[in-house]
């Protein structure tokens, strides 16, 4: 198979936000104490919003996608595990038919998976990204369940640092491409650039595994992608790079561009070099696009949904719903939440701010993690929360 891969000067990079001097601060481990929701209390939405939750007792959900006829797959897994008792992955389907926002179906949609993240539908066919591969199914409208382990069209590069292990899709409008998010095999460059051909890449590939390409590089772990509805432009959500103190580097948000570099492991944002690489390859730096908007350090930014619809208030009908895992190399936590950025005309016209908070208890625990979004048929948001085994329901008030 021949990979091309072609950087391209497009445009003049936006200015980055001002940052610390890298190791400003030491880098720090603190991994959160998950303790669960206590009897009564759940995440917190702004005023004009009510949450609800709309099921529970998963198996470590991580993603969703709503077919057209507003059924919504759960993709419950975990990274690759080294237990055979451990279970990699499977997709529950939920049905919320009278439309109460409780759903009154509840079944094993996919099994034997192999950690699957992502699910795209193009006409009868359904796409899922397991961590080595892509694999398809046949699907007809209404169908509960799927057969098998799926069809292999391709094979992904699997492993990876922390846990780069996701392979989220994207299908393109016409139907006619496949998107794919690999997340690098490092944190930065360590181990070797050999290591991370087809890493730290959003992929395209033809809907029958034929014509991979790279179609844009130097994200090192770009998780969340979707389109934007006002412009059509793909954007994403990525992890950037981690042990060089509390407020480096942000996460960003960013438009992709076909044939766009985006730093790493050489620089980020733009061409603020990393000093771990400093030097390496100047030529890479000077054609680096800086992202689009900074959305926190360490905040293991994931989940990206744009809202289309209207029936939520009108501060919250343009804009892009952000799933904040959480940090781990921070002395205080960030993230933990569903962050939403404002957007005009296609772009962000304002920061990063809270819209489904109340995750974290304390200092040293938090009640869940938010990953996965996306918008139901009726226009509530649905937010996975991995550790508490549920999905959340944000609906604005009637």
């Amino acid at each position: 198979m021949f990979l091309t891969l072609t950087l391209l000067v497009l445009g003049a990079p936006a200015d980055p936000p001002k940052l610390h001097e890298p190791n400003a601060t030491p880098s720090v481990t603190k991994h959160p104490k998950v303790i669960g929701w206590p009897k009564g209390k759940m995440p917190t939405a702004p005023d004009g919003f009510e949450v609800s939750l709309f099921a529970e007792g998963l198996d470590n959900p991580r993603w969703l996608h709503v077919l057209p006829n507003g059924d919504v797959l759960v993709v419950e897994s975990r990274g690759p595990a080294k237990d055979p008792k451990v279970t990699a992955g499977r997709i529950t389907l939920l049905r919320d038919a009278d439309g109460d926002g409780k759903p009154e179906v509840k079944e094993a949609f996919a099994k034997e998976l192999n950690s699957p993240i992502g699910v795209a539908l193009i006409g009868e066919t359904l796409f899922v990204g397991n961590t080595d591969s892509v694999v398809t199914f046949p699907y007809k409208e209404g169908q509960t369940k799927v057969e098998g382990k799926g069809r292999k069209i391709m094979d992904l590069p699997q492993g990876g640092y922390n846990n780069h292990w996701t392979r989220n899709l994207l299908a393109s409008a016409d139907g006619k491409k496949l998107y794919i998010c690999v997340g690098s095999a490092s944190n930065a460059g360590e181990h070797g650039t050999a290591n991370d051909m087809l890493r730290a890449n959003i992929l395209e590939a033809n809907t029958d595994g034929t014509g991979l390409r790279i179609f844009a590089a130097g994200l090192r772990n770009p998780v969340g992608l979707a389109w934007e509805p006002k412009s059509g432009a793909m954007w994403t959500a990525v992890n950037e790079r981690d042990q060089l103190g509390d407020d480096l580097v942000p996460d960003y948000i960013t438009s992709v561009k076909d044939g766009g570099f985006y730093g790493w492991p050489y620089s980020y944002f733009g061409k603020i070099e990393d000093p771990r690489r400093k030097g390496e390859r100047p030529d890479l730096v000077a054609k680096a696009i800086a992202p689009d908007l900074a959305v926190g350090s360490h905040t293991a930014s994931l989940g990206l949904a744009f809202s289309t619809g209207t029936v939520f208030p009108e501060k919250y009908r343009a804009g892009a719903y952000i799933g904040q895992r959480g940090s781990w190399n921070r002395s205080k936590f960030a993230g933990y939440r569903v962050a939403f950025v404002p957007f005009k005309d296609g772009m962000p016209s304002g920061p990063a701010e809270d819209f489904l908070a109340g995750f974290i208890a304390n200092d040293d625990e938090v009640h869940g993690r938010p990953v996965g979004v996306a918008f139901a048929k009726d226009g509530a948001l649905l937010v996975v929360d991995e550790p508490a085994n549920r999905v959340w329901r944000v609906a604005a008030k009637k």
